[in-house]
């Protein structure tokens, strides 16, 4: 059975006080006796309560999740992610005023049980993408499971599920109304705790070896694949959990014009602008980053637009301030490329996104497709700024984009990714 959240655990954790300085730098991957680092216990518990309180205030009686960034937040579960699997895995129940209930795929049970010792309630399930699979789940577990907590006639928030699951919650209990959870948890995850920051930043150090990995092996007669496999290298060397995309985006030349957004077999040249997009995540936060160099000696022109996109980012970045909207942020991005005439050459897509658990969430710098919100920035906000401009016909390619994971602050935008810009490429 589940418990009550208490206060206890908070109390017997506590080490003392909170350190001034935390979140400010990567203080280090391991766990030390000789200083305060972020207490990943402190933190799991932070956001149990900071879900739990919005629950409260919503008309939702209960979540149930399955989206990795989301149970990973609740429970601090990571679990092997399956390529195009990821939300049929593992799930999370939580009802009002309660811990979180595991419904873990097969393969992690026996390891989540022992290794998650916060964790009170598990419960073993399939991967929820056969029909008569996930019928046998829903039947066997996940509705008798909601009906013991009252939730047979309750409104429970889901984030991410297969339309077959829907169908059978609704058969089994056709009196639980279903409604949206995912916009709760993106509250909830949209302004950072110290802690969060800290990790960001960690993951962040990680983010920039892995780029400088990259760009160092950038050389005419490499492939795209090779500087990306020594990136990935690096990325694991240094403990990294995975890239910020499942796909690592090495491009150079005119596969930056228009831009492809994977690496393949081409071979980079002498005068290639190459892009690289891999960054890191770490202890279940993500920092995205992105630099654009030159292999050999670049021409006027690519130096004019990267120094076009270099200035854009600088722009944006100084803009993410409250009270200022992330509207206001895509607009000194987009004013400085209007003032050298390439504000029509930016790649159809939005020019920033929210970062943190998730590798890309809400809100969006610059979205154009109808539907965008405009949200006000708040000190702890974290976005992946990053603006890309594509210029067709230059030799060598015509396309660079800059990319850091920046926090909102009072002051402007504080940089956790910190590698530098390529000097060669900057009039």
């Amino acid at each position: 059975m589940s418990k009550p959240i208490t206060d206890g655990h908070r109390s017997r954790t506590r080490q003392g006080r909170r350190r001034a300085d935390l979140g400010e730098f990567a203080h280090g991957q391991f766990r030390a006796d000789y200083e305060a680092r972020p207490d990943l216990d402190e933190l799991r518990l932070a956001r149990l309560e900071r879900v739990q309180a919005l629950l409260a205030e919503s008309d939702l009686d209960a979540l149930l999740l399955y989206k990795d960034e989301n149970v990973r937040y609740l429970t601090g579960m990571r679990a092997q992610l399956i390529a195009g699997k990821s939300s049929l895995l593992n799930g999370c129940l939580l009802v009002r005023g309660e811990d979180p209930i595991m419904l873990v795929s097969g393969g992690d049970l026996q390891r989540s049980e022992n290794a998650m010792t916060w964790i009170e309630e598990l419960h073993a399930i399939p991967i929820l993408e056969a029909r008569g699979l996930i019928e046998g789940a829903v039947q066997g577990t996940i509705a008798p499971l909601l009906a013991r907590h009252d939730l047979d006639s309750g409104r429970l928030g889901i984030d991410e599920c297969s339309y077959s699951q829907v169908l059978a919650l609704e058969r089994a209990l056709p009196g639980l109304v279903l409604d949206d959870g995912d916009s709760l948890m993106h509250e909830a995850r949209r302004v950072k705790l110290p802690e969060e920051i800290a990790l960001m930043e960690e993951a962040a150090a990680i983010a920039e070896a892995v780029t400088e990995t990259a760009i160092a092996a950038v050389a005419p007669g490499v492939r795209e694949t090779e500087v990306a496999g020594e990136a990935m290298r690096t990325l694991y060397r240094l403990g990294g959990e995975m890239a910020h995309v499942v796909t690592p985006f090495v491009a150079s030349g005119e596969h930056m014009s228009p831009p492809n957004r994977l690496c393949t077999d081409k071979i980079i040249r002498e005068g290639d602008l190459v892009f690289i997009d891999i960054g890191a995540m770490w202890s279940g936060y993500f920092a995205d980053m992105g630099r654009t160099t030159i292999c050999g000696k670049p021409s006027r022109r690519q130096q004019e637009i990267y120094t076009t996109v270099y200035q854009a980012l600088e722009a944006g970045r100084a803009a993410m301030t409250p009270p200022n909207t992330n509207d206001d942020v895509a607009e000194a991005t987009v004013a400085v490329a209007r003032e050298r005439g390439l504000a029509d050459h930016f790649i159809s897509l939005f020019i920033g996104h929210g970062v943190g658990a998730g590798a890309n969430e809400p809100p969006y710098v610059g979205e154009q497709q109808p539907g965008a919100d405009t949200v006000p920035l708040e000190v702890g906000m974290t976005f992946a700024l990053e603006p890309l401009i594509w210029v067709p016909g230059v030799r060598g390619g015509g396309g660079v984009r800059l990319e850091d994971t920046i926090m909102v602050d009072a002051d402007g935008g504080r940089p956790l990714t910190r590698t530098a810009f390529d000097e060669r490429l900057l009039i």
